[in-house]
């Protein structure tokens, strides 16, 4: 079995990581179109990592346009096997206070304007999204993160929404309702797509507010946000930096790395052949 390689992408206030050794900018393009920004590769602690910054540096793309199976796709091209996302939220619960991080392991997903698979006619696949997340590579996030000092909750649920406007007071009453721990904008399909490249994914919900439904807090205000962005930026940057102890190569039990194996329902014959050739590079296993 190969070593791991761990990709990170950062979401808000996370535009770069600090440490990694003979590190560069990379500029790259897929099938998918290019990706939020070029690709910033090098080695922590001996294991090779490589970032991209969802936003783009200068946070160029809202939620609604960033290109995320490009994204996803750009990784997968760098070798990537275990990939870890970093992304701000607003918390549903007490307990779950901002500088907080979850461990997320479950999604509702109430996107509605992306591409939220890399198949479609010509080439069609179901993969299970039950199970959301890698259960090792999540233990993983939340020991490395753990030892860089943050106070981590392991397990929650992320509403992901479209954005890019924050929560309606009546909105954050229902998410809450539901059982949601956080809300974000990012997460999805960023998971759907991660699963179907086969990757091992985590997600790292780094809580800046409590959304809109605390009563003692009022709604969000974004000079708050920025400050404790700012705080959850550096708990996280020695996250990353402690990732290559806990991250191994061993198996999985969610099976995220045979993901396709019994997925695409197309028939050989009947397969679009420029479908099959885009997506050599993410399906290239099991076509």
């Amino acid at each position: 079995m190969s070593d791991p390689v761990i990709g990170i992408i950062g979401g808000s206030g996370l535009y770069a990581v600090a440490g990694l050794e003979g590190a560069g900018w990379r500029d790259v393009d897929t099938p998918f179109g290019a990706p939020s920004d070029a690709l910033f590769e090098g080695r922590m602690n001996g294991m090779r990592m490589v970032f991209l910054p969802r936003h783009g540096r200068g946070h160029r793309h809202t939620p609604s346009s960033i290109p995320y199976r490009a994204n996803i796709a750009a990784m997968k091209a760098a070798g990537v096997t275990h990939l870890v996302s970093v992304s701000a939220c607003g918390s549903f619960r007490d307990a779950m206070a901002p500088g907080d991080f979850v461990i997320v392991d479950q999604f509702i997903d109430r996107t509605f304007a992306r591409d939220k698979s890399f198949f479609g006619p010509g080439l069609v696949a179901h993969v299970s999204v039950a199970h959301p997340v890698c259960p090792a590579l999540s233990a993983a996030c939340a020991a490395a993160a753990r030892a860089g000092g943050a106070r981590v909750h392991e397990g929650g649920t992320y509403l992901a929404m479209e954005g890019p406007q924050f929560s309606t007071l009546a909105e954050s009453r229902l998410y809450r309702d539901w059982g949601c721990d956080v809300i974000g904008m990012t997460n999805m399909p960023e998971a759907k797509l991660a699963r179907e490249a086969e990757l091992h994914y985590a997600s790292v919900a780094m809580i800046t507010d409590y959304d809109s439904w605390h009563p003692d807090h009022g709604s969000v205000q974004i000079d708050e946000i920025l400050k404790t962005l700012h705080g959850n930026a550096e708990l996280a940057t020695a996250m990353v930096a402690a990732l290559p102890s806990h991250v191994s190569g061993g198996g999985c039990a969610e099976g995220c790395d045979r993901a396709l194996e019994h997925a695409v329902l197309t028939a050989p014959d009947a397969r679009d052949p420029g479908m099959v050739e885009r997506l050599r590079g993410i399906a290239g296993r099991v076509l």
